[in-house]
């Protein structure tokens, strides 16, 4: 049996204190991975607004990069030419 002093030592209180659902999770995540935790509640926003597989194919292109100076920018202009790719397609899905 273990002593009360050893479980706390291992209990860990502040992970995920303030944290209450996956995309908030997954948007802080992904604001620690492109160094900018200024503006963690912007890729928050992201992650709950924005579909998944158009963050990760962005995520993944900033990864892959290599010498990239602002991963954050890179993140950003990745995701919002994804974007204007998508809505071309569908425009052209509906006319067909």
């Amino acid at each position: 049996m273990k002593k009360i002093g050893e479980i706390l030592k291992s209990f860990r209180s502040d992970e995920d204190k303030y944290i209450s659902r996956e995309f908030q999770k997954y948007g802080y995540e992904l604001a620690e991975e492109l160094g900018d935790l200024k503006r963690k509640a912007l890729y928050i926003k992201l992650a709950k607004e924005t579909k998944r597989g158009l963050l990760e194919s962005a995520r993944n292109f900033v990864k892959d990069a290599y010498n990239v100076n602002n991963k954050a920018r890179l993140f950003m202009w990745k995701l919002a030419e994804l974007k204007k790719t998508k809505k071309a397609t569908t425009k052209v899905e509906l006319r067909k």
